[in-house]
């Protein structure tokens, strides 16, 4: 009932608010997305996954290569495709490693497919980035939205479902649960690109905010880093908890930019290296254990 609510109102927001609320809220979707999507993955196996902003870059690009030729739903599907793509044929070659070796594979990843665009561009087609289709802020704000709903509808189901369950029997144990009987290489890969599937249709949206991209534009780095922090900011330890990391950090880069913008990196910097030393839970593990102090208080007085 909640849930229909707050939905009905998103929807009806663009009626009812004017100006830079929608503009706003369009970012936070995105990085909700880029955050929930990453922990899809990440979360339960465990695997530190920096890829992305080259799955981001891929929908990006998608967007400038098809946004002329293909209506804005058909090309947003097309860029959660072709990272989809990336994603499996990335993971069906590195899901084998762990740790480290593919934490930086999959970051080796964003350095690789720019400097290959630029390669390609400069030396066959002459060019140097892409123009791209432009939406207004209205149609760009219920395409985040249409992809953020849905993706939130998958996760909770993933979340509940024997397969949710094989991805965090790999998180707590992956050689126990290949002893039972789970193909952990395939239910990791399959993952992998259904995280990416998201990532690249919100790129392939987000794009049509922008005039113009070249790789180094789409497959900016800070994109495999934020979401990351976004997640362990808000908790991964429930579904809401990358959500409401994204939503207070994006609006607090908002804010800093705006504002104070000579130290906003220097702010930024200071404010997540507090949280990862003093939350290790992130905000919904030190709620929890507020709300556990105050229940014990409450019942030992009682």
């Amino acid at each position: 009932m909640i849930s229909g609510i707050i939905l009905v109102l998103l929807v009806t927001l663009p009626l009812y608010a004017r100006g830079y609320t929608p503009i706003l809220l369009t970012s936070i979707y995105m990085y909700i997305i880029l955050s929930v999507s990453w922990a899809m993955f990440s979360g339960p196996t465990g695997y530190m996954s920096l890829a992305t902003a080259a799955f981001f870059g891929v929908g990006i690009y998608t967007a400038a290569f098809l946004g002329n030729l293909v209506p804005l739903p058909i090309f947003m599907i097309a860029g959660g495709f072709f990272s989809a793509i990336v994603a499996l044929l990335v993971g069906a070659l590195t899901l084998r490693l762990r740790g480290i070796y593919f934490a930086i594979f999959t970051f080796g990843l964003v350095m690789l497919i720019p400097n290959l665009l630029i390669f390609w561009e400069l030396h066959f087609t002459g060019t140097r980035g892409r123009f791209v289709v432009i939406y207004d802020y209205n149609t760009i704000y219920y395409a985040m939205l249409a992809i953020f709903v849905v993706m939130m509808v998958t996760v909770y189901f993933l979340r509940r479902s024997k397969w949710g369950l094989a991805l965090q029997s790999i998180g707590e144990n992956e050689e126990a649960a290949a002893h039972v009987g789970i193909n952990t290489t395939m239910v990791k890969v399959l993952n992998y690109g259904l995280s990416a599937f998201f990532i690249g249709a919100a790129g392939a949206a987000i794009a049509t905010r922008w005039t113009y991209v070249d790789p180094y534009i789409a497959f900016d780095a800070e994109i495999s880093f934020l979401p990351v922090l976004m997640a362990i900011f808000g908790g991964m330890g429930q579904l809401y908890g990358p959500v409401i990391g994204a939503i207070i950090f994006t609006y607090l880069q908002e804010v800093l930019i705006t504002r104070f913008s000579e130290l906003y990196m220097l702010i930024f910097g200071i404010i997540l290296v507090v949280a990862i030393l003093y939350m290790p839970n992130g905000l919904i593990g030190v709620i929890q254990k507020l709300w556990a102090r105050g229940f014990r208080r409450q019942h030992a007085d009682a």
